[in-house]
């Protein structure tokens, strides 16, 4: 892209992003105002209203770098290798092991420490 052309996408990111923040405040306001409404009505027409605020958000430079974000998080969450099952009860229990020793450790010297300052103060 030119220059020109990027002052131009800028100036109208602003514009883009004042629509967004006044869907997002019709959808507050609107939803307030029609609380009376079924509440099937409501959910209904603040999901309009999101999808519009998305698509508009999506229309601004940011918001295509935020897509192209998300759509590289999702590439990377597939190559994350998960645990087993049995990897995972393995771990959990292993922690919930550790957490007992310290919790009985902790205790010990807490009790310690109170009758050693019991024995003291008299």
């Amino acid at each position: 892209m030119n220059a020109k052309a990027e002052a131009r996408d800028s100036r109208f990111d602003l514009l883009k992003w004042v629509v967004v923040a006044a869907l997002v405040v019709v959808g507050v306001v609107g939803n307030q105002y029609f609380s009376s409404e079924p509440i099937l009505y409501r959910v209904l027409g603040l999901l309009v209203l999101a999808v519009v605020a998305v698509f508009a958000a999506l229309q601004t430079s940011k918001g295509r770098l935020f897509f192209g974000l998300l759509k590289e998080a999702r590439v990377e969450i597939r190559k994350v290798v998960w645990p087993t099952r049995q990897e995972t009860m393995q771990t959990t229990l292993i922690v919930v092991a550790v957490v007992l020793v310290m919790a009985l450790l902790l205790w010990g010297l807490d009790s310690l420490l109170g009758w050693l300052v019991s024995w003291i103060v008299g």
